[in-house]
């Protein structure tokens, strides 16, 4: 059997109309509550201000919250009950993943754009290396016949 570890995904949203510092308060609260019930935290993202699929709790937007993490499965129990008793939280979902760990991603969006602007080239550069193909149907079409000429026969 493979010895791949699991580890569990937590997405919840979070009320548009709540300031920035508490937003940063209830991730905060949730990564402490979570290591204080046996979890570790592998990674923790804002994913920012999104519109909903529909109208939860009247209201047509919320922040969304990427949480990953790794424990046994009592600890998700005891985060979600916290988060439905929240009426910050308007939804949330734990979902089990299984294979290799999640590598955490840099959450600075400034040094990606700065990498951009030092190599500009880049970008062209790999356009022009890739290879140009094309499909020569003129030879399929005969072959098709072909085929079809010996199965009646």
């Amino acid at each position: 059997m493979n010895e791949q570890q699991s580890y569990y995904e937590t997405m919840y949203i979070l009320r548009p109309d709540i300031a920035e510092d508490e937003v940063t308060n209830h991730i905060d609260n949730y990564n402490k509550l979570l290591e204080k019930f046996g979890g570790t935290i592998l990674d923790s993202q804002m994913r920012g201000k999104r519109r909903l699929a529909y109208q939860i709790s009247k209201h047509r937007e919320g922040i969304y919250v990427q949480l990953s993490h790794q424990g046994d499965g009592q600890h998700i129990f005891k985060i979600e009950k916290a988060m439905r008793l929240s009426e910050d939280v308007i939804r949330y979902m734990t979902v089990k993943q299984e294979g290799p760990l999640p590598t955490p991603r840099p959450s600075t969006k400034s040094s990606t754009q700065a990498d951009d602007k030092e190599n500009p080239e880049t970008k062209v550069e790999s356009k022009d290396k890739q290879p140009v193909t094309s499909l020569d149907t003129s030879t399929s079409g005969k072959d098709d016949i072909e085929t079809k000429e010996n199965e009646e026969s």
